[in-house]
């Protein structure tokens, strides 16, 4: 199954991204021990928690009329399909 999602600011990004994390069964501690940073790195993305350059990079494509989305679905199927 895949899930979709418009993504319009951060914390919508960071809520897609932990619906993501949590399909694929991981944990924020795998996920952290996977990419190479903190456990409180990952939560700061997932929590949206704002930072300039997300903050301008939204701004800019509301301006440019532009719409980004997020599909995911659980990694352990896909290489299965």
């Amino acid at each position: 199954m895949r899930y979709h999602g418009r993504v319009g600011d951060a914390a919508a990004l960071g809520q897609m991204l932990a619906q993501a994390r949590m399909t694929a069964g991981l944990s924020q501690r795998e996920m952290a021990k996977h990419l190479g940073v903190s456990q409180r790195y990952i939560w700061q993305m997932e929590s949206g928690e704002p930072n300039t350059y997300a903050i301008r990079l939204f701004q800019a494509m509301r301006v440019a009329g532009m719409a980004l989305t997020a599909e995911f679905g659980d990694p352990r199927q896909d290489a299965t399909s």
